[in-house]
């Protein structure tokens, strides 16, 4: 006899989606399938507002532009080609402050929003800086306990905030970006930062060895909420930052949820392509913005230097990325987000993407501001 089969298969895909939907941030993983370039609307976010006071960036007449580039030691590309080949959606090269290339793909334009993605590490090391400058954190020799007790049973009473920083907590974290069940994509697709921060465990001793992994800078976020004290980080970012350098468009930071929400501190600033490279110039002139301190000159320098000391890597430091030893610098994010800063050549670059495509933009980024 024949049995109907149609029926059991119906019930177990009902139960399979009652399992996965009762885990919403694994039914989130597998609906939204990895980042994307998009992503800045699937999210709760607090807006970030701009002043009435913008600050435009006058357009070279005619702008220098590279014809080709050596993105590696084999290889000569055509310049544009390569950019938009490569899957970019913005290109700005900006020098003495003065564009001298802009260009949009895929049909985007100036007003488009770009996810930072990790580029917003960097900001958030920006942030660290200024509290410090205001007094509400005492010094990045700090035990992160100060401000986080509850981690204390955790034994994460010796790891500073240097430490989170510099990428040497030792703290463990999973930072695979496929795994629906490890912690980066629970940081990422979760709807309870402040609960999986508590969560966080010692793997290694701290100061002896640089590992890359979101979990601290979300903890500096968390540090940064505490020692503000009622104070969002987004309307901290928005009253040092985002006015103060006159940003053109209005922007927002992704959070948790939408009650009482946390900043995704390792990611997810929602802006346009010339407001982020006004962060690379705030860098490039050291944390002053046209006469006004920022940010101290101190933390700039302390953010951008090579360093090898206590486990720290020699290309990163203070949530930024060393390309070389020339000086230059740059905020990096998943799919290809970048903002590089070379202060010898007094230049910036941006460079947002649906993806990386096959190009190596570190090789990229040096051979362009070789050229100027």
């Amino acid at each position: 006899m024949k049995t109907n089969k149609k029926p059991l298969f119906a019930v177990i895909i009902i139960i399979s989606f009652s399992i996965l939907f009762n885990s919403c941030q694994v039914a989130r993983f597998i609906f939204y399938n990895f980042a994307d370039i998009k992503d800045y609307k699937k999210f709760p976010s607090r807006s970030l507002q701009n002043d009435s006071v913008k600050f435009v960036f006058q357009t070279a007449k005619n702008g220098k532009v590279p014809k080709t580039i050596s993105p590696d030691t084999k290889n000569n590309a055509a310049f544009e080609n390569y950019i938009e080949s490569n899957n970019s959606v913005a290109f700005i090269i900006i020098k003495n402050d003065s564009i001298q290339y802009e260009k949009y793909f895929r049909g985007y334009d100036q007003t488009n929003i770009v996810p930072s993605f990790s580029m917003a590490k960097s900001v958030t090391s920006i942030l660290i800086g200024c509290a410090i400058d205001d007094g509400y954190i005492k010094s990045v020799d700090e035990p992160i306990t100060n401000y986080l007790p509850e981690l204390k049973k955790n034994g994460l009473e010796k790891v500073t905030i240097k430490h989170l920083l510099q990428m040497t907590s030792g703290i463990k974290f999973n930072e695979s970006y496929v795994n629906p069940f490890g912690d980066a994509a629970s940081f990422y697709y979760g709807r309870d930062l402040r609960k999986l921060i508590k969560r966080m465990k010692l793997k290694s001793e701290p100061g002896k060895q640089f590992e890359y992994i979101s979990g601290n800078t979300q903890l500096l976020g968390a540090i940064l909420e505490r020692s503000l004290k009622g104070k969002s980080i987004t309307q901290y970012l928005q009253k040092k930052i985002w006015r103060p350098i006159g940003m053109e468009y209005g922007a927002s930071w992704s959070i948790d949820k939408n009650k009482n929400g946390l900043e995704k501190t390792f990611c997810c600033i929602n802006a346009r392509a010339r407001d982020y490279a006004k962060i690379g110039r705030l860098y490039l002139n050291k944390g002053n913005w046209n006469g006004k301190q920022i940010v101290s000159q101190k933390w700039v320098e302390e953010s951008t230097k090579i360093d090898t000391t206590d486990g720290s890597a020699a290309y990163y430091q203070y949530q930024w990325w060393i390309p070389s030893r020339n000086g230059d610098y740059m905020a990096e994010g998943i799919l290809g987000q970048f903002i590089y800063v070379n202060p010898s050549k007094n230049l910036v670059i941006v460079r947002l993407g649906k993806n990386e495509g096959k190009a190596n933009w570190w090789g990229t980024f040096t051979s362009i501001a070789s050229q100027y």
